[in-house]
């Protein structure tokens, strides 16, 4: 995968690049987060919100295993679906974000969707560019099924790939039906257990934030 984005991103919102990272449950969002702010966290400054329903479950993880300081860290309860607070009413996390910016200043902000299915989006008017994330025990053939999160997502991340085996899924059915329905933007296929620098994925983010000029 190159370091590129389909089109130029839309304006968004100002202040440093913000990243929303959606996907269904399980997939490995919080995984990712946690991976990109080890990779990334000694050349730049971060800022992480996590979306969950009910509970704080995601920033708990992210404290517990030391990714980042505490105070960088703000979890929102969604108290509802979660592409509702990411794309429909987004006042919960854009107070949590502009908080978190006038406070530390940073280069990137992370933001982690709680888990929802294939339609999940979110608002341009929240982030600058977002991350689906798939993984491969639902089958070679999510990546067809479409929906705006595989379709639309500036980057996909197909993750668990060395589950891929035990799952019986095809990993170039998968990537063949991605690159057909994306349309020329980016697809990462990846094993978080076994890669968990992210490098592909931190790269891609690296260059986004080097565009923007921070």
């Amino acid at each position: 995968m190159t370091a590129h984005v389909h089109a130029p991103l839309p304006a968004g919102p100002a202040g440093p690049l913000r990243i929303g990272i959606g996907g269904p449950v399980g997939g490995g969002k919080t995984a990712l987060v946690a991976a990109l702010c080890r990779a990334l966290a000694a050349e730049m400054s971060i800022v992480v919100v996590t979306n969950d329903i009910y509970t704080t479950e995601d920033a708990d993880f992210l404290r517990r295993h030391g990714v980042l300081p505490d105070e960088r860290i703000r979890a929102v309860r969604t108290g509802c679906c979660p592409h509702t607070a990411i794309r429909d009413d987004i006042t919960a996390n854009l107070d949590a974000v502009e908080d978190l910016v006038a406070r530390h200043d940073p280069d990137l902000v992370l933001v982690e969707s709680g888990g929802d299915n294939l339609t999940a989006t979110f608002s341009y008017g929240l982030i600058h560019a977002q991350i689906f994330v798939l993984d491969v025990a639902g089958g070679d053939k999510v990546p067809r099924k479409g929906g705006p999160g595989v379709t639309r997502s500036d980057l996909l991340v197909i993750n668990k790939i060395d589950l891929a085996p035990l799952v019986g899924a095809d990993l170039d059915v998968m990537r063949t039906d991605a690159e057909k329905v994306r349309e020329g933007r980016p697809t990462v296929l990846v094993s978080l257990r076994e890669q968990p620098d992210a490098a592909p994925i931190a790269e891609w983010i690296t260059g986004l934030v080097r565009a923007r000029g921070r």
